[in-house]
């Protein structure tokens, strides 16, 4: 997919406790909820958010005007990179049974690349921290996936016996959160070279 310029591809910096979506969301009994959404981040008229991110999740959420993106990012199994923090310390085993894939609701997912990491990664502070619970240790995970399911990431840790506490989408194929220079609640508009970007594995 080529750039166009006059199109609008936004990258945001999704806070935690943010809906992933402009509308208010309905309650069922037909009032609607106090959370916070798109719209309070003064985005330009028209843009959509290209794919979700769950509200309990943060991170890099694409935003545009072209919905060839959405058609191109999400047809195509293309990368997603995650920061997963996890209760307890996954074993070897359990790492490869992520990366082979694991059966939520009935089906397997794609397999995918899964890393222990030796270091708690440096992220900025959630506004609303973790619990800890002082017995029982965490661990970080990385994870590229190549599908977009519902919550699928905490699905799958929780699959593997290890619940996910915070989850950060750190990159969509080459195109990296981190050197955006935004923090949480932040955007910028991408330049022609940062959209290339994430077209790159």
């Amino acid at each position: 997919m080529r750039y166009s310029p006059g199109r609008l591809y936004l990258a945001f910096y999704k806070p935690f406790e943010v809906l992933c979506q402009f509308s208010p969301e309905k309650l069922p009994d037909g009032s609607v909820s106090d959370k916070i959404t798109l719209a309070a981040f003064g985005f330009p008229p028209d843009v959509y958010p290209v794919g979700r991110l769950d509200y309990d999740s943060e991170g890099l959420l694409l935003l545009s005007d072209d919905g060839r993106l959405t058609t191109k990012l999400f047809k195509e199994n293309h990368p997603r990179t995650y920061l997963a923090q996890v209760e307890n310390i996954p074993c070897a085993e359990s790492i490869a049974e992520l990366e082979a894939g694991v059966i939520i609701e009935g089906k397997a997912t794609l397999p995918c690349q899964a890393w222990l990491l030796p270091n708690e990664p440096t992220l900025p502070d959630r506004q609303k921290p973790v619990r800890f619970r002082k017995n029982i240790p965490t661990a970080w995970l990385e994870l590229t996936l190549f599908e977009g399911r519902n919550r699928q990431v905490r699905k799958m840790t929780a699959k593997i016996g290890h619940p996910t506490l915070r989850l950060v989408r750190v990159a969509v194929g080459g195109l990296r959160l981190f050197e955006l220079g935004i923090t949480a609640g932040q955007w910028v508009e991408l330049n022609r070279e940062e959209f290339e970007a994430i077209f790159l594995d």
